[in-house]
């Protein structure tokens, strides 16, 4: 089970942290450090481990559980399933528009994918970069927070969180839709299973990343596989080995068109660019790597980035060699697998391989949204509980989080992905951009060697993603894009208000200020009891030892069926006499916990000086069953003294074991 320490706010460290820095950044406004304890990213010469810190396992000395942690093929299978499987409507998406223009629009397929390969490759040498530059983790936030301040560093979150969120609806839906399209009778039950997707991946996830990792390393080798074999023997071919597939299916090519506008190029070019998403995910989640960190987040970051540049050129190519047109109800990728494998067992593999990653392709958000919910966290943007990891380095509230969101986007569009993807991307570029005039202002601060040309690199690229941000939100505005450029000013307020929030009680708890000495005040404890028994006895030996005053109290009330028990327990005590007065608060309702927190209040007012406690004895039987049997009395006070008195609430539980025998 995941072990948590609420009272500090910090994920749990394993024994041996001895050989960690602790980090010197401010500590949370309820006085936790919910990133933990840091590595000082300055060691290593590219901002990873430094040359002292690995152990002879390969290892980081004192990193947390290696065995959690991803290498470069595991980062791959985990975090780039959003990225490959956009070749599934990436290239569609380019012909779709074109197909505006006619046979003369689709003969752009290519040059348009090109210059999509072109800004592939800019925002992967750019975020192998942010990788280096800041090895926590975070992205185009931790880029933003730096560089250009902290409302646009929230604009950047924002934008990735829907992003993230959106991804894991539209990947689930789109891989659902490829199952009901094969098989239509389950298609009025595509929302259940939407919902069954999405609890399969939220519950490989809880179990670590690197088991979900090791999950989808086949169903990701079979589909790169599957894809790169079908462009290989599609060049080989002279002509299409069969068209079955877009045989009595309507063509979507319009007539009479004579020209390509740029306008339509801009248009194609955006509506391509949703290949790219996820792209950012490996520089979100570099702490989820093995060390050294750095190095092995970089290569997968190129490795994702040479395989999508060349299943996205390649299938342009194919594009372009079978004269492909565009039709209603087959899929751009179903037509090139039947043209160049024609249609048998492998056009089935690789429609099979496409709607597994689909829907897999899910677990990149939670691959990375947990991990910068948990930086957001760590800066007092998000509750603390969301910078907790459990002993596997799970972020579990941040992945429980993404999935409580996901299933009431799944649940609201009823699974249908055309609700939900003209929403899609947008927040990524958004965070693109920022994250590259970001690191525009990283190179002229730092001016290492080289750094003009790594700037205007960065400055390009964040011309063309915003470009595309802007062409992509503009042409999809009236189709639901308007509720995401809503969703991202609200996130970003609800981001400020809950820093506000902690700014109130980090003030209220005067963090940051050496506080007065301790100094001892007189104790009194008040030990609720309802009968005698081994419990009150424990409870009364503890008391004794915490107070220099104990007082037992009880609740009576004047009714016929209660005095025989009121009586029992009063001639009881004298017989016992513990040396502990037995306090009667009569009631005239039925409630227990209220008489108490009254007598708690007017005790208080009475001696302003006194330190009062509140020691409620509970029984806990050894079974999670038994305790169902239980009055939840101690509950009930508990509730009533904390929401209407200032005193201190101790809680003692009474273990009891298995076999008759008292667990103390």
């Amino acid at each position: 089970m995941a072990r948590e320490f609420p009272h500090d706010g910090r994920p749990e460290e394993p024994p041996d942290t001895a050989t960690a820095a602790v980090s010197t950044r401010p500590v949370g406004t309820d006085g936790s450090h919910p990133g933990g304890v840091d590595r000082d990213p300055g060691d290593g010469v590219d901002g990873g481990p430094g040359p002292g810190d690995l152990g002879p396992d390969g290892a980081a000395a004192g990193e947390p559980d290696a065995r959690h942690r991803l290498t470069a093929l595991q980062g791959l299978a985990a975090l780039s399933l959003d990225a490959m499987a956009s070749v599934a409507y990436g290239p569609e998406s380019i012909v779709l528009v074109l197909a505006a223009a006619g046979g003369y629009g689709l003969g752009c397929t290519l040059p348009v994918t090109l210059a999509i390969a072109a800004l592939l490759a800019v925002l992967v040498a750019s975020y192998r970069q942010v990788i280096a530059a800041f090895p926590d983790g975070g992205g185009s936030y931790a880029v933003a927070r730096t560089h250009l301040g902290r409302r646009t560093a929230l604009v950047a979150a924002a934008s990735l969180v829907l992003d993230y969120v959106l991804n894991v609806a539209v990947s689930v839906t789109a891989g659902v839709a490829a199952l009901t399209s094969a098989f239509p009778a389950l298609y009025d039950d595509r929302t259940g299973i939407c919902l069954a997707v999405l609890l399969l991946l939220t519950g490989l996830n809880l179990r670590g990343i690197v088991d979900s990792a090791k999950a989808f390393l086949v169903p990701t080798a079979v589909f790169l596989g599957a894809v790169l074999t079908m462009i290989v023997v599609g060049l080989c071919r002279t002509g299409p080995a069969s068209t079955l597939t877009a045989d009595g299916h309507a063509s979507v090519l319009a007539d009479h068109a004579i020209g390509v506008g740029a306008l339509l190029l801009l248009k194609a070019f955006a509506s391509g660019c949703s290949a790219l998403t996820g792209v950012e995910a490996v520089a979100n989640a570099v702490p989820s790597f093995r060390a050294p960190a750095v190095r092995r987040a970089q290569r997968t970051e190129v490795a994702l980035g040479a395989l999508l540049g060349v299943m996205l050129i390649g299938l342009a190519v194919l594009i372009g060699r079978f004269h492909l047109q565009p039709v209603a109800g087959v899929t751009v990728l179903a037509q090139l697998a039947d043209a160049s494998f024609g249609h048998n067992g492998a056009f089935y593999v690789v429609q099979f391989a496409t709607m597994v990653l689909l829907a897999l392709a899910a677990n990149t958000s939670f691959g990375g949204l947990p991990v910068l919910m948990g930086l957001l966290a760590r800066d007092n943007y998000l509750p603390h509980v969301f910078g907790l990891k459990a002993d596997r380095q799970v972020h579990r509230h941040g992945v429980l989080a993404l999935a409580a969101v996901a299933a009431a986007l799944l649940v609201l569009s009823g699974g249908d992905v055309n609700t939900l993807v003209p929403l899609f991307a947008i927040g990524v570029f958004v965070g693109f951009t920022l994250c590259q005039i970001g690191m525009v202002r990283h190179w002229r601060l730092h001016r290492s060697p080289g750094w003009r040309g790594k700037a205007l690199l960065n400055g390009f690229g964040a011309l063309l993603t915003g470009v595309s941000a802007v062409v992509v939100t503009a042409t999809k505005f009236t189709e639901g894009a308007w509720l995401l450029v809503l969703a991202l000013p609200l996130t970003v307020l609800a981001f400020e208000a809950v820093h506000r929030a902690y700014d109130r009680i980090g003030a209220r708890l005067g963090l940051g200020r050496i506080p007065e000495p301790p100094r001892r005040a007189r104790s009194l404890v008040i030990v609720p009891v309802s009968h005698l028994s081994r419990l009150t006895c424990e409870a009364l030996n503890a008391a004794v030892s915490l107070g220099e005053e104990v007082i037992a109290v009880t609740v009576t009330h004047d009714t016929p069926e209660d005095r025989p028990a009121t009586e029992a327990l009063r001639r009881d005590w004298e017989l016992w006499n513990p040396g502990v007065e037995l306090l009667e608060l009569p009631s005239a309702t039925r409630s227990l916990g209220r008489p108490i927190a009254a007598y708690v209040t007017a005790l208080g007012a009475r001696r302003p000086g006194t330190r009062i406690t509140v020691l409620i004895p509970e029984a806990e039987p050894a079974h999670l069953w038994q305790r169902l049997l239980q009055n939840q009395r101690g509950a009930v006070v508990a509730h009533a003294v904390r929401r209407d008195t200032d005193a201190v609430i101790c809680r003692l539980r009474f273990r009891l074991a298995t076999g008759g025998r008292v667990a103390r």
